[in-house]
């Protein structure tokens, strides 16, 4: 990772981000302390890979009328 002074930073802000769209990360320093970092963005998934998280983890209730618990059940979480 790359220090680079809050001053520099300012006087080429448009370089500085053109190296962070090529990968690299930039630690941003003022008075020596490190206060933050530029990096790329982090890859976006795809539709298909959000659904393929998500598949099975919808539940579906065939008699969505009918209590999801037993009757046992219900009375002992009244």
């Amino acid at each position: 990772m790359t220090d680079v002074k809050i001053t520099e930073l300012r006087q080429n802000l448009p370089e500085y981000l053109a190296r962070a769209s090529r990968g690299e990360r930039l630690r941003v320093t003022s008075r020596g302390r490190p206060i933050a970092e530029i990096a790329p963005p982090a890859a976006q998934p795809t539709a298909a890979e959000a659904r393929a998280r998500l598949k099975g983890s919808v539940k579906r209730f065939d008699r969505p009328t009918e209590p999801v618990v037993s009757p046992q059940d219900w009375e002992s979480m009244r």
